[in-house]
Formats: C-alpha cells, sequence, structure tokens
C-alpha cells in the first residue's frame, strides 16, 4: 500500500476553482492509477476522475459526467504527486475528497486499496 495525503479543499463560491494535491510516498508511484473520489453528507462515495501512467502512452484520464470538462486530474511523477483542478465549481460539488490509488481500475472503489485522509470541499452560493 501507498500513503497519501491531500490538500488545497476550502471554502469556494460557485463558479470559483478549486486545485486538490495528493502526495503519495513509495518509488513506485508512477505504476499506479491514481483517482479522486467524494463523499457528500449521506450520499455514497462517488467516482470523480482517475488517471494512469503507461511508459509508452503517457497519462489516460477517465471522469464521471458530472465532472467532465469542468475537473482536470493530472500526475507528477517526479513529485509522486496527483492533482484535480476543480472548476466551475457547483453547490452539489461540495463534499469530502479523498484521493486513492490502484494497481489497476479506473471508476470503481472497490478496485483502490490506498486511500487518504480526505479534505472538505465547500462550495458556496
Amino acid at each position: 500500500q501507498v500513503q497519501l495525503v491531500e490538500s488545497g479543499g476550502g471554502l469556494v463560491q460557485a463558479g470559483g476553482s478549486l486545485r486538490l494535491s495528493c502526495a503519495a510516498s513509495g518509488r513506485t508511484f508512477s505504476r499506479y492509477v491514481m483517482g479522486w473520489f467524494r463523499q457528500a453528507p449521506g450520499e455514497e462515495r462517488e467516482f470523480v476522475a482517475a488517471i494512469r501512467w503507461s511508459r509508452w502512452s503517457g497519462g489516460s484520464t477517465y471522469y464521471a459526467a458530472s465532472v467532465k470538462g469542468r475537473f482536470t486530474i493530472s500526475r507528477d511523477n517526479a513529485k509522486n504527486t496527483v492533482y484535480l483542478q476543480m472548476n466551475s465549481l457547483k453547490r452539489e460539488d461540495t463534499a469530502v475528497y479523498y484521493c486513492a490509488a490502484a494497481d489497476s481500475g479506473s471508476n470503481d472503489p472497490a478496485d483502490f486499496d490506498s486511500w487518504g485522509q480526505g479534505t472538505q470541499v465547500t462550495v458556496s452560493s
């Protein structure tokens, strides 16, 4: 397993932007599929975005329909860090955002076996 620490959450007005970061421990960061999930009060944890990397094709990204076109996931393998740039934020984006790592998979939380502690994102109207 890999240790994950998120940062960058906070309070933002609707229409604003935030960038979340997730720093990972370990020397094999590039082999992991990295994902972002979120959980609002009383709701199930849901997939937001994921990114895998290969030396042949570079980064491949996946997004939930609700965030596609507004959120961008990226990774810096040299810094063992994955990012989630969130633009045009809406009230319904309010949730605790979790970073996760998996050996394989893309959008199923069950595929991810390492999780961060979460960071709160609150979008006000």
